[in-house]
């Protein structure tokens, strides 16, 4: 197996990459599209950015929105026909609560669209589990629990729901298939003494992997870093035992826990990802990215409420550059290494390109 996190897949899209500058007419459909088909959730996490009243991502979100079912089925349908590689379907909400999601991904079953999904693993079940097993992509669980009292405090829900979870994972990965299970934990200064603990009672349920991500307490870099302080070296110490004794062939350990100061501030006055990579809202609007979405001030590309995405999409360039990044987005971003790396490519002196 290849490397399933590596910021490098961009480059094996050239002629993607070439149009992104402003000085280039064309217009190329996205690689990969995250759709938000609802805000609901069924489970209430202490740091989920969504919901949080000081973070900026999602600081305009209604919860009740979700994407209506033909509308839902015109987006894919459009999808579908401007040649996109893939889809994630995540939240705002838990998108396994969507109830148009089984007819959704029928219809990019018998297409050449990949699809994947973040979810919290609570309705990873039935048919719709199936389908994902043996026609998605990849599919990765949100945890920050180490047994079922932790998981009633960490996200609001009836005691059992951890051991519940697990039970799904192992129920998904009994369906055979081919879609790779991952966890995603989140670290906080309460879990991370459990760390290793949990790690390998993810293993045990059968998961390919485990991402191990900081929680993020603040719009501030500096501010996360203070948070993490405390238990920083100690979680390094924990990666470094989960690789040591839990890696292998069968099961990867993405390590994202690191000092957050370089995801916040930007250089940069243009997003070359939100051509890439682009949000579609569960209040039919199209955002930069999973950073910005529901920032209705400066995230908004805009409203596919009443057009088509593939008229939206290739109805003007200026859309693109209405953002600018040095400006509007000192905060997190997940892009931010990869449009560094995407500015540098294309400003390289092409009088010098030959001096490899």
């Amino acid at each position: 197996m290849g490397h399933l996190y590596t910021p490098f897949k961009i480059f094996h899209f050239k002629d993607k990459i070439d149009s992104l500058p402003a000085d280039n007419p064309a217009i190329l459909s996205p690689l990969h599209i995250r759709i938000k088909p609802t805000n609901i959730c069924n489970h209430n996490c202490w740091y989920c950015a969504y919901r949080s009243t000081n973070l900026q991502l999602g600081k305009d979100m209604v919860q009740r929105d979700f994407i209506p079912r033909d509308k839902m089925l015109e987006i894919v349908d459009d999808i579908i026909a401007m040649q996109v590689k893939a889809v994630t379907f995540s939240g705002g909400g838990e998108p396994f609560c969507y109830p148009h999601l089984l007819e959704t991904c029928k219809r990019l079953v018998d297409s050449p669209v990949q699809f994947a999904a973040l979810s919290n693993g609570s309705r990873v079940v039935g048919a719709v589990a199936e389908l994902f097993a043996h026609h998605g992509t990849w599919l990765r669980i949100s945890m920050d629990s180490w047994d079922d009292e932790s998981c009633s405090k960490y996200r609001g829900v009836k005691g059992g729901e951890f051991a519940q979870i697990l039970k799904n994972l192992e129920a998904f990965r009994n369906y055979g298939g081919r879609c790779l299970l991952g966890v995603s934990f989140i670290v906080d200064k309460d879990n991370a003494p459990h760390l290793f603990q949990v790690a390998r009672q993810i293993k045990e349920t059968g998961a390919h992997s485990l991402k191990i991500s900081p929680c993020i307490v603040s719009n501030e870099g500096a501010e996360n870093n203070t948070y993490h302080a405390p238990i920083f070296e100690a979680v390094r110490t924990e990666i470094q035992r989960i690789r040591e004794e839990l890696e292998d062939d069968s099961f990867e350990i993405f390590d994202a826990y690191h000092e957050l100061d370089h995801k916040f501030a930007k250089s940069y006055d243009w997003c070359p990802y939100l051509q890439i990579l682009p949000v579609i809202g569960a209040d039919q609007r199209v955002y930069s990215c999973q950073d910005k979405a529901y920032n209705l001030d400066c995230g908004v590309l805009g409203s596919i409420k009443d057009v088509r995405f593939k008229e939206f999409w290739f109805d003007g360039k200026e859309k693109f550059f209405s953002i600018k990044p040095n400006r509007d987005c000192n905060h997190h971003c997940v892009a931010n290494r990869k449009n560094l790396m995407l500015h540098e490519y294309l400003d390289a002196d092409v009088e010098h390109l030959g001096f490899v």
